[in-house]
């Protein structure tokens, strides 16, 4: 006569319930300690290393699909040079950008006073957006400082309107800036104009400054610079091309 096996124990699993809620608990915790260290990480405004004035070449602009759609900058008449891009706050290595804003609209009386300069509404507002509330200054104090930097900058007379491309090199170009201005080296300058090797056109010419708004050496942010053997600049708008 077969007899019927006995029943397995049942094993309780509280214990392991336990352990698992008190597990869930410990990393519920250690999320809630590490939330203000990762929120610290973000870009905090006026916490940064120097500065890049960047310089835009406008008429290199102006022949790309984005500057053909740009009638205030681009448009008949228009015949901008260098004009101002933008005033980054840098790290040595990276920047910061899109900081919380305190002031969030540009008003157009500023506007107006900065399109000598910066021939762009558009990108004036982008500018204030992106790095400018990065900076910790106030929005009238930044773009203050970006005209204030600007001016200091002696354009060669080479560069100042050409009607005429003009064909040079990255390093001389580097060369002209500092034989013009008494205060720049040459590691304070970075020439870029995209990735080619042959010619190229000049896209911008970037210059550091420290937070006194005194010239200083770039960091590597600045270091991946034009390559080309030939630079054009073409001419400003109205030029012959």
């Amino acid at each position: 006569m077969s007899r019927s096996r006995p029943r397995a124990p049942k094993i309780h699993h509280r214990g392991s319930r336990l352990a698992a809620f008190l597990l869930a608990g410990l990393i519920a915790l250690a999320s809630l300690a590490l939330a203000p260290a990762v929120q610290a990480r973000g870009p905090v405004p006026g916490q940064f290393d120097y500065y890049t004035l960047s310089l835009s070449w406008s008429p290199t602009y102006c022949a790309s699909q984005a500057g053909q759609n740009d009638r205030q900058q681009c448009g008949l008449g228009r015949a901008y040079a260098f004009v101002v891009h933008g005033l980054w706050p840098q790290y040595q290595q990276g920047w910061p950008q899109d900081c919380t804003l305190r002031e969030k609209w540009v008003p157009d009386d500023l506007i107006a006073g900065m399109l000598d300069i910066m021939p762009s509404k558009r990108l004036i507002i982008h500018e204030w957006k992106k790095h400018g509330g990065c900076s910790g200054l106030r929005m009238r104090a930044y773009f203050d400082l970006t005209r204030n930097l600007f001016a200091k900058i002696r354009i060669p007379a080479r560069y100042l309107g050409p009607q005429q491309p003009v064909v040079t090199t990255p390093e001389q170009l580097v060369t002209d800036f500092v034989k013009t201005n008494r205060d720049l080296t040459s590691d304070m300058l970075s020439v870029q104009c995209g990735n080619s090797r042959g010619a190229a056109r000049l896209a911008e010419l970037r210059i550091c400054f420290g937070k006194d708004g005194a010239p200083q050496s770039c960091g590597s942010n600045e270091r991946r610079q034009c390559r080309a053997e030939r630079l054009v600049l073409p001419p400003v708008r109205g030029g012959t091309q």
